[in-house]
């Protein structure tokens, strides 16, 4: 799909398909609003020789795609990332911004989403530094910093009211998780805890740390508390810390995702917003709930 003003481009997807042993069989235009969405339906043996066949000569275009099976295309359960994916910065970040210290945190915090650091050595690093951080600067960041990114209340409440379970699951903290949560229409999240004592922060985090491995354990729990399968999932996020629940989701998204996460996603959204994960599914324009 194409967000606005996106420019002309010309593929022939007829060849491609052809290319990777895939039969065409129905081509529609989805109702999109502004954004120019192609549905096509294909029969082929190999989805990993279509996705591989396509993704060559769609680098480099300003369009965002997605290959997978017809059948379950909608999702019964959402598992998002928070940070720089439903919302539009790095919370932790923000509060360093607030100790003077933003442009080491946002270093460390570069290189553990980009997978080059270990994720729960550089939280407990980067919260350690911190400490006598007044606390009212969670309720202050949250204020002036925090937004909800394009598309994304749509996304959740479209899919909440199809009957989806929809969870927020973060590597951040709970003092933000619940707020967006709320804000977007998440049945449930899922975060760190940041200690405060005497109206400050003590440099701690509590444990368990929710890092990678917490959240696919929150994608297999939520599925299994549904009763469905993991191929009726859809996780999306940007970080490596994301990319274990993306790889095993039924359609995992890199959401303008770091170089690891968007190599290894089943599909990724760099230029539309986060209602490309509805056209994805399937939904039209007029089945978006928008208030």
């Amino acid at each position: 799909m194409a967000p606005p003003n996106a420019g002309a481009f010309s593929i022939n997807l007829r060849e491609v398909f052809a290319g990777a042993g895939a039969r065409g069989k129905q081509s529609s235009k989805i109702e999109a609003g502004d954004m120019a969405v192609t549905d096509v339906i294909l029969e082929a043996d190999d989805l990993a020789a279509v996705r591989a066949a396509v993704a060559a000569p769609m680098a480099g275009q300003s369009v965002d795609w997605c290959v997978q099976p017809l059948e379950g295309r909608r999702k019964r359960l959402l598992i998002a990332d928070m940070d720089s994916t439903i919302i539009n910065v790095e919370c932790l970040d923000e509060l360093a911004d607030f100790a003077g210290l933003k442009a080491e945190i946002s270093a460390i915090t570069e290189r553990a989403m980009r997978g080059e650091l270990a994720f729960e050595g550089a939280l407990r690093e980067r919260v350690g530094m911190l400490k006598g951080l007044p606390a009212t600067a969670l309720q202050q960041a949250y204020d002036e910093r925090v937004r909800l990114n394009p598309g994304a209340r749509t996304l959740v409440r479209t899919m909440a009211a199809n009957g989806a379970r929809c969870a927020l699951v973060s590597g951040g903290f709970t003092f933000f998780t619940s707020r967006v949560a709320q804000a977007a229409g998440f049945h449930v999240n899922r975060a760190n805890t940041l200690i405060e004592a005497d109206g400050a922060l003590t440099g701690q985090v509590a444990d368990p740390i929710l890092g990678k491995e917490a959240k696919l354990a929150a994608l297999r729990e939520e599925a299994a508390a549904l009763g469905i399968p993991l191929s009726a999932t859809l996780a999306v996020g940007d970080g490596a810390n994301d990319l274990a629940m993306i790889e095993a989701s039924g359609l995992g998204v890199a959401y303008r995702a770091k170089p690891i996460v968007a190599a290894q996603a089943h599909a990724k959204v760099d230029h539309a917003d986060l209602t490309a994960l509805l056209y994805f599914q399937g939904y039209r324009a007029d089945e978006f709930v928008i208030d």
